[in-house]
């Protein structure tokens, strides 16, 4: 009976000592200029502690048949840093990241998957309570035998900081 009021208790006081976790979701569109203004959509979730923050990503730009521009698919995981509050309504960030990337032509039936890397930067802006917009740029290096290997990405996405 002891060895249980014992757990309960430690239970309760671990419970109460936990931090809240500070974590956000992101759901976005925007295009990529590179070869030529076609759609990206994608998703981000991240994790943030004070000024440093972590995030997973996935995007998928399309392709465009008629200039013969591959889509390309990533997944990257990034560092933040970011403003520890917002200033006025708005977050700042700063973001670097790697991860692996797929680049499709269809038409020719040509593929490749490799390592990429990013770097970019954006701010988060308070629209009420926990909904956020962000805004964002990304500068993508993709390694391996991919038709561009440097890629710009611009997209605005609905932040839930949760």
């Amino acid at each position: 009976m002891f060895k249980r009021a014992f757990i309960a208790a430690a239970t309760c006081v671990l419970c109460a000592l936990a931090s809240p976790a500070f974590a956000d979701l992101t759901l976005f569109l925007g295009f990529s200029p590179t070869p030529d203004h076609r759609l990206v959509r994608g998703i981000s979730v991240g994790s943030g502690l004070v000024i440093i923050g972590f995030e997973f990503e996935y995007a998928d730009t399309a392709d465009d048949e008629e200039t013969g521009a591959p889509s390309l698919k990533t997944g990257m995981a990034n560092l933040l840093v970011q403003t520890p509050v917002p200033v006025g309504r708005f977050q700042p960030y700063f973001t670097i990241g790697a991860g692996l990337y797929r680049e499709r032509v269809d038409e020719d039936d040509r593929q490749e998957t490799s390592f990429g890397n990013n770097i970019g930067g954006g701010v988060k802006m308070t629209l009420t309570g926990p909904l956020r917009l962000r805004l964002d740029y990304r500068l993508f290096n993709l390694h391996g035998d991919a038709l561009y290997d440097t890629v710009h990405r611009f997209y605005g996405g609905l932040n839930l900081a949760f």
